[in-house]
Order: structure tokens, then sequence, then C-alpha cells
């Protein structure tokens, strides 16, 4: 990603799914704009971070109890949008602002809902938050439209995040440990999807399958 941003290509950064992974992008980006800087090169390419949300629900829910369910997906956002927050009021953000960068947006990726004891706009009423993106499925947006509601807007609260994901740890359920499963398993899931690609290309071509690399 960072020598992507340096060449001067926006890169959408997606299965991400706590905050770590998002700082870790966050840095990577704030990197290359650096490098592009001190190249006397334009700082205006863009990207986005792509946070997943209603995984670590699906994950999760199993193993907690029912007063817990549904509350670790929103307050993963809830940190991950806090220290998105504190990071454009950082020096360092605030230089590469000056000199024409673009803030990095966080988009919300899996807002639909899996658990059917939750209202199907669950995830959508949660994330309203300026600056950033939300990847809503179709029958999400329709349902929204037709009887979503906003009450308020997801606040940069990191400590009422924390107080959440501790109760949930306190369940026995290890956060950064799922987090990590987590982004194994979307990225295996993705890199089968690609590959299940390439070879219905292939085959439209009429070209031989040949093996892919690992």
């Amino acid at each position: 990603m960072e020598e992507t941003i340096a060449a001067g290509i926006g890169v959408n950064v997606t299965l991400l799914f706590s905050d770590t992974h998002y700082l870790r992008t966050a840095d990577a980006y704030m990197r290359a704009l650096e490098r592009r800087r001190d190249a006397g090169l334009d700082l205006a390419v863009p990207s986005v971070a792509s946070v997943f949300i209603s995984r670590w629900d699906s994950a999760a829910d199993p193993l907690l109890p029912p007063a817990l369910h549904g509350g670790l997906g929103l307050a993963m956002a809830q940190k991950t949008y806090s220290s998105h927050r504190q990071l454009l009021s950082d020096e360092r953000w605030q230089a590469l602002a000056e000199a024409g960068a673009r803030p990095q947006r966080v988009l919300w990726a899996s807002t639909s809902t899996k658990d059917p004891d939750l209202p199907d706009t669950y995830y959508l009423g949660g994330l309203a938050a300026p600056g950033t993106i939300d990847t809503i499925p179709e029958k999400t947006l329709l349902a929204f439209a037709d009887h979503g509601h906003l009450d308020q807007h997801l606040e940069p609260d990191y400590a009422a995040a924390e107080r959440t994901i501790a109760a949930i740890a306190e369940a026995g359920l290890d956060v950064d440990i799922l987090a990590e499963r987590l982004q194994r398993q979307g990225a295996g899931a993705f890199g089968a999807d690609w590959a299940a690609l390439l070879a219905a290309i292939r085959a439209k071509a009429g070209e031989p399958e040949t093996r892919s690399m690992p």
C-alpha cells in the first residue's frame, strides 16, 4: 500500500477489522505522503480504509451471553472512528494537510444484519458519522429507506467503545485473536474468489487453466 500511494495511485485498503489494523494502514498512508512531499510531488492521492463490521458479531455472538450480542461490531467501529478523528488533529497529519494531502476516509463494510434477532437496519443506524463512507447492500439500503432512522451520529468516544470491548473480554472472548482470525479468513475467501474469477476469464478466453501461485 505504501509503495502504491507513493507512486500516486489511490488505494482502498480492505479487510480491516480492529483499531490496530486501521492505525497501521493510516501510518502507511502518511509515510507514503511524506515521501511524496519530500520529493516535491502532489499529495492529493486518495485512499479509504475499509473496516468490516457485522463479521465481528457473526463470529462473537455465539460465544457471548445474549446481553452482549450485536455490541462488538459497533464498538470496534466507534473505537476506529475515535482513532481516526484523533489522528486528524495530530501535528503529523496537520503538516501533510497544509501541504495539500486529503484525509484517508474510513469506509464501513459488511453492514448488513446477519442476526435475525437484530433489526435489519441495525448497523446503518449506528454508523452515520461525518467524513465516513458506508457500503450498503441493496436489500439493507431499501430496508433503511422504508423504516430506518438515525437517532444520533456515531460519536468519537474511545472510552465508551473500550468499556463495551472490556465487558466482552470479561465474558471470555479474546478480541485481538479474533481480529487476526477474521482477517486471515477474509483474505482466504477473497483469494479464492480472485482465483475463481481468473479461472472463469481463462475459460471464456479458451485458454488452458494454469495453477495460480499461492
